[in-house]
Order: C-alpha cells, then sequence, then structure tokens
C-alpha cells in the first residue's frame, strides 16, 4: 500500500519500493546502481526485499521528481557509465522517518513493508521500539476484531477457515514483536 510523503507544497504517493530506495539514499550520497545492490537478492536490504535495477532507477526518478532526494554530482570513475550521485533532502527525511514509524495496516505487510522498515531502522541505528510498540497497539485491536468475525462465523464455513487465518496470521506477527521487545 502507498504511503503518502509530503514533498513542499504536493503530496505524492510513495510505493514501497520507493520508500525502500529512499531509506538507502538516506544512509549517505550514493548512485543506483549501489542501491540496486543493496536490494538485489543477494544484497544486504535484497534478504527482505528485492527491488530489481530498472525500478530502483525509475524509483530515483520519482523521488526525485517529488523532491525527495537531488543529485549532488557524478561519479565517473570505476568500471561502467558515469553515475549520477544523489542525496535524500530535508523533505525525503523528515517523510521517510515519518514512514519508519508508521504501522503497516495488514499482517501480510508484515513480510514485506514492516521488516523492510524494520531493516532500515537498524541499519541507521534508530530505535525500532516506536513503530514496535504502534504495530502492537495495531494488531491488538485487529486480533480482538478477527476473533469476534471467527466465533460468529457459521462453524465449519469458509468464513470461519478465513476467519480463523487470519486471526493465527495476526496472532503470529504479535508473538514476533513481543520477541523483539524482549
Amino acid at each position: 500500500m502507498p504511503s503518502r510523503v509530503r514533498s513542499g507544497e504536493a503530496s505524492d504517493a510513495i510505493s514501497t519500493a520507493g520508500l525502500g530506495v529512499l531509506g538507502a539514499v538516506a544512509e549517505g550520497r550514493t548512485h543506483g546502481f549501489a542501491v540496486a545492490a543493496l536490494f538485489a537478492t543477494d544484497g544486504d536490504l535484497g534478504r527482505v526485499w528485492r527491488i530489481p535495477r530498472a525500478v530502483v532507477y525509475r524509483e530515483l526518478g520519482r523521488l526525485e521528481a517529488a523532491g525527495l532526494v537531488r543529485p549532488v554530482g557524478i561519479e565517473t570513475d570505476g568500471p561502467g557509465p558515469d553515475r549520477t550521485v544523489v542525496q535524500v533532502t530535508a523533505s525525503g527525511r523528515r517523510g521517510l522517518h515519518a514512514w519508519l514509524d508508521e504501522p503497516v495496516p495488514r499482517p501480510r505487510d508484515a513480510r514485506s513493508a514492516l521488516l523492510l522498515k524494520l531493516a532500515l531502522l537498524d541499519r541507521s541505528a534508530r530505535d525500532p521500539s516506536t513503530l514496535i510498540a504502534a504495530q502492537r497497539e495495531v494488531f491488538t485491536a485487529r486480533l480482538e476484531r478477527l476473533r469476534a468475525d471467527a466465533a460468529a462465523a457459521e462453524a465449519g464455513s469458509f468464513d470461519q477457515t478465513l476467519a480463523l487465518w487470519r486471526v493465527s496470521s495476526t496472532q503470529a506477527v504479535l508473538d514476533f514483536l513481543a520477541m523483539l521487545m524482549n
């Protein structure tokens, strides 16, 4: 689910991939090739969220257009073509920090967006406790609603099966978050 990141007067929907790229750029001046390496299958962030090189470059263009990153130079040494070096803007950093503290809405987003947020928080040496606490609050309330749905569903129906799956998935994420707090 795209998040809203404010850029100047305009508000643009930035995809999770774009926010991941923004998080990588926020670590320091870099270029698209280096960011793509982080999100490659064997990259540090690719273990959590794989972003193909073409998507990294597309997202960098979108982030620049939104005023969240800006070019700061050209790297001409090394193999391959010249590379545009970018850095995060103040607006980009504010938007990134807001997104990193925002809980994901559904348990299915925990495997992707939540783990990406936790990885970026770890890489930036930021305390994840604000995100974890907010995430526990969201999923605790969700679990109560899901348990009521499961209890109200007709026994043996697919509605009950689906409700029980959602209860189990939500509880699993809550158990995971509890382990992180220890």
